[in-house]
């Protein structure tokens, strides 16, 4: 019998995926007070408990998660990406990478603790099909926890909405609230070892006019220092429960695979 499996939409992400070397920087320079991760362990407890990140990169989070969870799925759209994270848990008997998309998550229904996903895909209006297959894998009582940038949060919002003019910080707010979201902000620093670092970053993350003006920013806001620079950036740590007993069908046309 053929089979007919829906087409699953991959954007590619304009940073990670064609300057990986450049996000390696980003990612050692965000949040360098923990203060994402402090929000996340008051928000949902992976200790002992199986976790899913969605669009893990080139896992750069999954050690983390690893080092007390029971086991970890690092799930990334991207073949160069997941090579390197694979990489980078070799060794590690509790986490495995898998290709697969917000959308088609190759796990079985109900069977992870806590999705996390960072910065990736769920930005708003029109990841519901993320948001019902995260449902899908999610075990009853189980978490998903989203952690995206904050657009109201200067001076990095205010790039991030000359970028995106039709970006609309409340109509994303509202679209989570009424999707079951508690919302939780949480300000962060930023450090980059020296101006070399700094804009390799920030010219990764906007267009070239936007860029410049973030640089300029950024330098200005650190007349003066000797040393590191710093930029003060906001997140959204966005939690969902979901219920005891409630269980999602998988989609249709889907088998689900355990990884």
């Amino acid at each position: 019998m053929k089979r007919f499996v829906r087409k699953v939409e991959v954007i590619p992400s304009p940073n990670i995926w064609y300057h990986a070397d450049a996000y390696e920087l980003e990612n050692h320079a965000q949040d360098v007070d923990g203060e994402i991760w402090r929000a996340l362990a008051e928000a949902v407890s992976w200790q002992g408990r199986s976790v899913l990140d969605i669009g893990c990169g080139d896992g750069f989070h999954l050690a983390r998660f690893a080092e007390t969870a029971a086991s970890v799925v690092g799930v990334e759209p991207h073949p160069p990406l997941v090579r390197r994270a694979e990489r980078r848990v070799a060794g590690r008997d509790n986490v495995v990478v898998r290709r697969g998309t917000a959308q088609r998550m190759p796990l079985r229904d109900a069977s992870v603790d806590v999705v996390h996903a960072r910065t990736a895909y769920f930005f708003g209006p029109g990841c519901e099909p993320g948001l019902s297959e995260a449902d899908r894998v999610l075990k009853p009582g189980g978490t998903l926890v989203i952690v995206d940038l904050d657009a109201r949060h200067s001076p990095y919002g205010d790039w991030m909405l000359a970028d995106l003019p039709h970006y609309d910080p409340d109509k994303v707010d509202e679209y989570f609230a009424a999707a079951g979201f508690s919302c939780r902000r949480v300000e962060t620093r930023w450090r980059f070892p020296d101006r070399a670092a700094m804009e390799a970053v920030l010219r990764i993350e906007f267009s070239p006019r936007v860029a410049e003006r973030a640089v300029e920013e950024t330098a200005r806001r650190n007349t003066g220092v000797v040393g590191p620079l710093e930029l003060p950036v906001g997140y959204r740590l966005l939690v969902r429960g979901k219920p005891t007993g409630l269980v999602h069908a998988s989609s249709a046309g889907i088998s689900p695979r355990m990884p």
